[in-house]
């Protein structure tokens, strides 16, 4: 929404699957952005003649994606991003879920991050430190191969980092933007210091809200 008060032309989407965006335009509709949950009710599509997709508005923010009517989630826009791209200043996509669980660790094929991605921000849940590997981690048995521990062992930020860091630095993210969110939730607030000092790098610790 910042980008969109700034006078940019931003784009939602995914590369793999995500629930709209409440309030977002998806068909054309003008909505106001405080309005009601927004419900979305035709496919986003190649040809879509809303203000936003055709570049016309400054200040503008749009969704795009196909609606899988059991799920009720999007998956990637019928158009190619690099051709959503010519049209916005901004294209911010969603490149991984987690289950709805606070920490993940990566398969091989993950995340789905775009060719000619410029800026990569690594989303952490810190609702997770100090819960058990087995019920805070989506894909715990990775987990514990790349640090070597237990899925009945502790989801410690130093495990959490050193997991991180080995997945950093297997897909050449050397400029990657680690933010670590729900901090609100630590018992501990020392833990996301021990975080950052374990990654060795800048962390943004903030706590998001729907």
């Amino acid at each position: 929404l910042e980008l969109m008060r700034a006078g940019g032309r931003v784009l939602l989407c995914t590369t793999t699957h995500m629930f709209p965006v409440a309030g977002v335009p998806w068909d054309g509709s003008s909505r106001r952005l405080d309005a009601a949950p927004w419900k979305p009710g035709a496919l986003h599509a190649p040809g879509c003649t809303c203000e936003a997709c055709s570049g016309l508005v400054r200040g503008s923010i749009c969704q795009a994606g196909i609606l899988d009517p059991q799920t009720g989630k999007l998956s990637s826009p019928a158009e190619p991003l690099d051709q959503l791209a010519q049209r916005f200043d901004y294209v911010l996509a969603e490149a991984d879920g987690s289950k709805r669980l606070p920490l993940k660790t990566h398969a091989a094929w993950e995340p789905v991050i775009p060719s000619g991605t410029a800026n990569v921000v690594w989303i952490v849940g810190a609702s997770g430190f100090g819960k058990p590997i087995s019920e805070a981690v989506h894909r715990p048995e990775l987990f514990c191969e790349r640090c070597g521990c237990e899925p009945t062992d502790t989801a410690t930020p130093e495990r959490v980092a050193q997991v991180l860091n080995a997945e950093i630095q297997a897909l050449k993210l050397s400029t990657v933007r680690v933010m670590l969110n729900q901090v609100d939730a630590l018992s501990d607030p020392m833990m996301a210091d021990r975080f950052e000092a374990a990654l060795g790098r800048p962390v943004v610790a903030t706590s998001l809200q729907e």
